[in-house]
């Protein structure tokens, strides 16, 4: 498969993920739209990574074919540090407020 679909899959993940965040009110729709936008960001490193294995350089070191995909492990581990302190503060925005709505934070500064 050709590295071009990736990019045109990544991008419209990105895009989307981008027009959630900026339209949307709800914070649980906000943090899985941030979410899709760190999952396209994997997406690319992987693609791009096997592209780079495939080229005489990528054979020649090894090395570096595997950065990319360690890179895209901490990418997943602070996404899910991201998502849990997220939701504890949603879970706060709730019970402060009793809506999801992230206009309602400025109430939590009282």
């Amino acid at each position: 498969m050709e590295i071009k679909w990736y990019i045109g899959l990544a991008l419209a993940l990105f895009c989307i993920g981008i027009v959630g965040v900026l339209t949307r009110r709800n914070a649980i729709i906000i943090f899985m739209c941030v979410e899709l936008m760190l999952n396209a960001v994997n997406l690319l490193l992987v693609a791009f990574s096997k592209m780079h294995a495939a080229t005489d350089a990528g054979r020649a070191m090894p090395s570096m074919v595997s950065d990319a995909q360690i890179f895209v492990f901490f990418i997943m581990v602070v996404a899910a540090a991201e998502v849990s302190v997220g939701l504890a503060i949603i879970v706060m925005l709730y019970r402060n407020t009793h809506s999801t709505d992230i206009n309602f934070l400025n109430r939590l500064k009282n």
